[in-house]
């Protein structure tokens, strides 16, 4: 079933997203893709990105797309050739469908990440329960999307990850400190009183945002719009789930840093 439709006109693309929603509703508008200011990787190369779903007619309309935004794109089908694409193209970011036809996405993950892999991974996939989102995220996906899906969300959501990261930019090598926190800008390594604390992509950017900011109340829309970049009427909801990770990793069994606002947002508190 056909998701997203797409058409070219005058080197704007026009994006329809399929809803179950009442035909008023459903209406085609212009979009941005194409638009923004072209990003690239550190060395100048163009964004390397991994595609990974067995639908062809989707895989064939996203690889359009992202290739418009002047980005190289690698296809897989299966689990399998997914794999053997991450090891060999290096990408930069993956999009990767959940459901395929022999190793799921999540076992694909799961070997990604066991492969100290921090490359940023979006899920696009038609499982849109919340057990099947938390599920996700959970893994060590740094992103989440159902299917219907728009394109231009879609993009806008690879720039962010991309742009959180670092592959656009040489990395920095700023290093923070808010009492037995410790992060290295360069390196991507956390550590909390010298133990060292694994964290997705997605995690560290939240964590390294609440450290630039220690001891003042961040409002969850300015998290959601510093850390995601979004400006699709996201729910902020999407932060409470983050700093819930972040808190199992960096707060368990310790004196908690990362406090509550009730009705505002959150708060980064050295301990010591």
């Amino acid at each position: 079933m056909n998701s997203v439709t797409a058409g070219w006109k005058v080197r704007t693309i026009v994006v329809m997203t399929v809803m179950a929603v009442p035909p008023r509703s459903q209406q085609t508008r212009p979009a941005t893709l194409g638009q923004l200011p072209p990003i690239r990787r550190g060395d100048g190369t163009p964004i390397r990105v991994l595609l990974v779903d067995d639908e062809r007619a989707l895989t064939n309309l996203v690889t359009m797309v992202l290739r418009y935004e002047g980005w190289d794109v690698e296809v897989a089908h299966d689990g399998r050739e997914a794999i053997a694409k991450f090891d060999s193209a290096k990408p930069d970011a993956v999009v990767l469908d959940i459901m395929l036809p022999d190793l799921d996405g999540l076992r694909i993950l799961q070997r990604m990440r066991s492969a100290a892999s921090y490359t940023p991974v979006l899920f696009l996939t038609a499982r849109d329960t919340v057990t099947d989102r938390v599920t996700g995220l959970t893994a060590g996906a740094d992103d989440y999307m159902t299917k219907p899906f728009s394109l231009e969300e879609l993009v806008a959501r690879l720039r962010g990850l991309l742009r959180r990261v670092g592959e656009t930019t040489p990395q920095d090598d700023e290093i923070l400190r808010v009492g037995d926190l410790h992060l290295e800008g360069a390196t991507r390594e956390v550590s909390r009183g010298g133990e060292r604390v694994e964290l997705t992509a997605t995690e560290f950017e939240l964590l390294r945002y609440l450290m630039r900011n220690p001891r003042r109340v961040l409002r969850r829309e300015d998290i959601l719009q510093r850390v995601w970049n979004y400006n699709f009427r996201a729910k902020t909801s999407i932060v409470d789930l983050y700093i819930s990770y972040l808190r199992k990793k960096i707060d368990a069994g310790r004196d908690p840093m990362i406090c509550t606002i009730r009705g505002v947002g959150y708060q980064l508190r050295p301990t010591q």
